[in-house]
């Protein structure tokens, strides 16, 4: 975030940084049984009760709204923030811009932010997209080594380092000059087309599959763990369901897809992915 809104700073614009907090709030690194605890509020959309946000303003020339996606849903402050009065109240009439860090997949997450922003009267004006771009499986193994030791490292020194690349995270400076640029120019009209020319949003056909049909499973999961008295148990199953999906489920798919229908497709995968890259629905 500093990165992206330096050139901001740097025209003249003041910026103000907010770290949005829970009253209960998550430790760093997590464990793995608190990790998977979380899953059924999260696709659920449950928010949790915030920190106060101590904002300076009143109101906003721009809202840049940075988040990650948990389980393919909004994260559970990211969440809590959209469904929190004090911040809709800023949130209306006021240009937004989205920034997502996540593994891989963030389509689901963004467009559930997208009609969230859209409830609250936000204007969404742009929206950036950053990833690991590492392969699935090697992705999942790097990712879960910094969230449960806090070690941004290469596992075994075989592994990359997980999480977003610090080129990727060095490039955001390029997409804040844009940014800059049309705040000058007090429009937005056609920036987001401009940030998808600097690739600030891809979208990865293989991704979007799996997380198309992945979207459902999880809500019926949640929906299903949400009701029990004993979730622990239940949360067991489903982390090893989603070793199972990822490792080798997924690849079967994949290939079935590739033979059967991305073949005969090609009009409705063009569609979808405009879908994800239009910041209005």
């Amino acid at each position: 975030m500093d990165t992206f809104t330096g050139p901001l700073a740097e025209e003249g614009a003041s910026v103000e940084t907010a770290v949005i907090r829970l009253v209960d709030d998550y430790s760093f690194p997590w464990t793995g049984r608190r990790f998977f605890s979380v899953m059924p509020s999260c696709v659920l959309g449950i928010p949790e009760k915030l920190e106060p946000l101590g904002l300076k303003e009143q109101s906003y020339d721009l809202i840049i709204f940075g988040y990650q996606p948990w389980f393919l849903s909004p994260s559970i402050p990211s969440n809590s923030l959209l469904q929190n009065a004090e911040f809709r109240s800023f949130l209306k009439d006021t240009p937004v811009i989205t920034i997502s860090a996540a593994r891989n997949m963030w389509l689901n997450a963004f467009v559930r932010v997208r009609n969230m922003l859209k409830d609250a009267g936000a204007k969404l004006v742009g929206n950036i997209a950053l990833v690991d771009r590492h392969p699935n499986p090697i992705s999942f193994v790097t990712i879960f080594y910094w969230m449960l030791t806090g070690k941004k490292e290469r596992y075994l020194n075989i592994f990359p380092k997980p999480g977003i690349s610090e080129k990727d995270i060095a490039d955001t400076r390029e997409f804040g000059e844009t940014v800059a640029k049309y705040l000058n120019r007090d429009t937005w009209e056609g920036m987001q087309d401009e940030l998808l020319k600097q690739k600030a949003v891809e979208i990865n056909y293989k991704l979007m599959f799996i997380e198309a049909r992945a979207k459902p499973i999880f809500k019926l999961w949640a929906n299903f763990i949400v009701k029990r008295k004993n979730r622990k148990p239940w949360l067991v199953v489903f982390k090893y369901y989603l070793f199972v999906a990822l490792f080798l489920g997924a690849p079967i798919l994949l290939a079935l897809d590739a033979i059967l229908l991305k073949p005969f497709s090609s009009k409705r995968i063009k569609t979808k992915k405009l879908n994800y890259l239009q910041v209005i629905n």
